[in-house]
């Protein structure tokens, strides 16, 4: 296991997953990008919010649904010692079709995504994305 860690947040992750340089330039709010050979990436953002779970939730399934993606499951867990949202979703375009796996937390009015897009069917992707989650720490 590695350790990730930007002074704000932390995590571990497998060695089989690779710390891509953050694409902070199209995205100034990402975090982290992580992947794991073509077929799996996570990407992790943070920025403030003044929304809470609830309303996040319908803003993130509609978003989805707009997009063209189909919501599987869209639950409230508790992860990581925080009460998230845990959604799983699945994406068919022309070229590709990849499930979407997302976890939020919004703490002291911080909201905190992390989304596995991957192709990986065999469950092994997604079990490592939870153990990601679990060990995620906000730093105060």
């Amino acid at each position: 296991m590695k350790t990730f860690s930007t002074g704000k947040i932390t995590f571990e992750y497998p060695n089989v997953w690779e710390v891509e340089k953050a694409d902070i330039l199209s995205n100034p709010d990402c975090i982290a990008t992580l992947s794991k050979g073509q077929e799996n990436i996570i990407n992790a953002v943070m920025f403030p919010t003044a929304t809470d779970l609830d309303n996040f939730k319908v803003f993130m399934e509609d978003s989805i649904s707009d997009d063209g993606g189909v919501i599987l499951a869209s639950d409230y867990t508790q992860i990581a010692g925080m009460d998230a949202i845990k959604l799983h979703a699945n994406r068919d375009t022309p070229e590709i079709n990849f499930d979407i796996h997302t976890y939020v937390f919004i703490e002291d009015k911080t909201i905190y995504i992390f989304e596995l897009r991957t192709l990986d069917i065999s469950g092994e992707s997604e079990r490592e994305f939870k153990n990601i989650i679990e060990s995620f720490k906000i730093l105060k």
